[in-house]
């Protein structure tokens, strides 16, 4: 990261909204006049004979131009590089049929908000002007500037707009990188039609079940809000509502429903809209359902969170909807048959098989503090009874204040004191002052297997420099809490059995699973083969099923991607496009 971005980056947090949407209008405003000035430039060149045709000897005499005012250095770069190939012929006005070819691809152009993207982030009412103004002709401005936006745009939908590791510091899968230059140079020279070009840029966004009905969701939201949709809000200031009793917020709840089935269409929400106060069991129903979609608990009840996200409105469902893209795009786009996805934001996790959703569950993941980050690995194998090797961090601020209240606390969980990783010398607990530390002290805790265990019976292990791993976990209670963040960053399992399970694949033999567990010693099983597995955090995702599922955004990343978006700029034609 430059200093420049750093100063930046610290700066941007500091603003409030207002100002966010000030320094929005005024790169909206530069973006117009960059571009305004690279159609002058451009048009110089043709200022005589408008339109003029197209020439190598005219493309290469503009992209000699240092001084070329309107496009970046970066941007100057891949221009020349993408013509000096094709010995400086022109793209879009070589060819008879090439005026077809360049209306393909300014139609894909002017689709870019379909995917959560900005078309005029590419200039597209610019371009469509030029060709409206030569019909017959492709112009100096028209062939560059199309070529211009169609490489960024190969860009943004390839490997993502933003720059993950910039956009969330929590980020470590390893981003896309397809070179947007090589492949329109690739795509240009293997299609004979416009429906081929077609085809070839429509492979360029995620092909992928959770891609595609969250794209399909954006467009929908778009189109109610430009049609000034605005939903009911639910007063904040009211108690928690249960089923079968009376209050006057029961016909705005009902509305709200109402309002949800026109946008999900889910045969739940599709409930009378009345004046009656009564919670009846029609809406109890309807608002389970809810409240499954938002990945709360489906207890009936329109609590704080309930209310939170019955008054989300549909530009904020929208953002979600725009940053789950982004990350969707910044993934690799071939996937094992069999994989696991850990979705940190939903707190669920599922085991994948040829696309298909074969096994879900109910996670905790890192608590605020030690948040769980993002990341890939394989799992390679599982590790019975195991010991907890605590982390020092955990043992100074959470054991040891436990340890100085109760002087039996270690004892009592079965957790010993050793002088150091090796494990082998043991202390005795009662011979040492524990009231002489307070942040740290010079030893090293491990916990013994057994039902007290923190990791339960099982746990699934896969290289990372996090020490983070899948495990069980006695706590089982706090599965059934709405926001599940109460781990030290690895993730807690509903169903540890059932994972085991999947990994082992056609070798899982449960009874004897269970009795290497009955018996109390610590054992490896090896997996036949690597299971990769995704830790992402997605607060927008699809359940498999075709529905979409929203939930809050619990770290602030999805909050701290969009205002990195609106204020930085660290891609070379980045302005507004979240």
């Amino acid at each position: 990261m430059t200093p420049l971005h750093q100063k930046s980056r610290k700066a941007f947090l500091s603003f409030d909204q207002g100002v966010s949407e000030f320094r929005l209008n005024y790169l909206a405003i530069a973006q117009y006049l960059v571009f305004f000035c690279f159609a002058l430039t451009v048009l110089s060149a043709a200022a005589e004979n408008r339109p003029v045709a197209v020439s190598a000897d005219a493309i290469r005499e503009q992209l000699a131009k240092n001084a070329w005012e309107g496009v970046n250095e970066a941007e100057l770069i891949k221009l020349r590089h993408f013509y000096a190939q094709r010995d400086y012929q022109p793209v879009w006005a070589l060819k008879e049929d090439s005026g077809v070819l360049l209306d393909t691809a300014l139609t894909f152009i002017g689709r870019a908000d379909e995917e959560g993207l900005a078309s005029s982030d590419y200039h597209i009412e610019t371009l469509r002007r030029w060709r409206a103004e030569s019909p017959d002709q492709v112009s100096l401005p028209l062939e560059l500037g199309t070529t211009r936006s169609l490489l960024a745009l190969v860009h943004d939908l390839s490997n993502g707009r933003l720059t993950a590791t910039l956009a969330d510091p929590d980020w470590y899968v390893p981003q896309r990188r397809l070179d947007p230059v090589n492949f329109l140079q690739q795509s240009i020279a293997s299609v004979d039609s416009a429906e081929q070009l077609e085809q070839v840029l429509a492979s360029l966004p995620p092909n992928m079940p959770q891609y595609h009905t969250l794209k399909r969701l954006l467009v929908r939201l778009r189109i109610l809000v430009a049609a000034g949709t605005v939903w009911t809000r639910i007063p904040d200031d009211i108690p928690s509502i249960h089923p079968r009793t009376r209050h006057a917020a029961i016909p705005l709840i009902r509305q709200r429903i109402r309002e949800a089935y026109s946008v999900f269409e889910k045969p739940e929400y599709d409930i009378a809209s009345d004046d009656s106060e009564l919670y009846d069991d029609q809406l109890e129903t309807a608002i389970k359902a809810f409240q499954y979609q938002y990945g709360l608990n489906t207890d009936g009840v329109v609590g704080k969170n309930t209310r939170r996200a019955m008054n989300m409105t549909a530009v904020e469902h929208i953002q979600q909807l725009r940053i789950t893209l982004e990350r969707l795009r910044w993934l690799p786009r071939e996937f094992s048959n069999r994989y696991i996805l850990v979705n940190i934001a939903g707190f669920n996790l599922a085991a994948i098989r040829n696309n298909v959703r074969v096994l879900n569950m109910r996670i905790v993941v890192g608590r605020d503090y030690r948040s769980t980050p993002s990341f890939n690995s394989r799992i390679s194998h599982l590790v019975l009874n195991p010991y907890w090797n605590v982390p020092a961090s955990i043992a100074s601020k959470d054991l040891l204040p436990k340890q100085k209240h109760n002087p039996d606390y270690f004892a009592s969980e079965g957790i010993r004191v050793f002088s150091d990783y090796h494990y082998e010398l043991e202390l005795d607990p009662d011979a040492i002052d524990w009231h002489a530390f307070s942040r740290s002290f010079p030893y090293v805790l491990r916990q013994d297997p057994g039902k007290r265990n923190a990791l339960g019976t099982i746990k699934f292990m896969f290289p990372n420099p996090f020490s983070i791993y899948l495990h069980d976990t006695p706590s089982k209670s706090l599965f059934q809490r709405d926001i599940r963040t109460f781990s030290s960053g690895c993730i807690r399992l509903e169903k540890p059995m059932q994972l085991a399970e999947f990994v082992l694949g056609p070798s899982f033999e449960k009874a004897n699973i269970l009795e290497k567990i009955d018996s109390g010693k610590t054992q490896t099983v090896h997996l036949p083969e690597p299971i990769p597995v995704y830790l992402l955090y997605l607060t927008a995702w699809n359940d498999g099923q075709g529905e979409v599922h929203f939930s809050a955004d619990v770290y602030g990343r999805d909050k701290r991607a969009l205002a990195y978006a609106r204020w930085l700029q660290p891609e070379p034609h980045l302005s507004q496009s979240f």
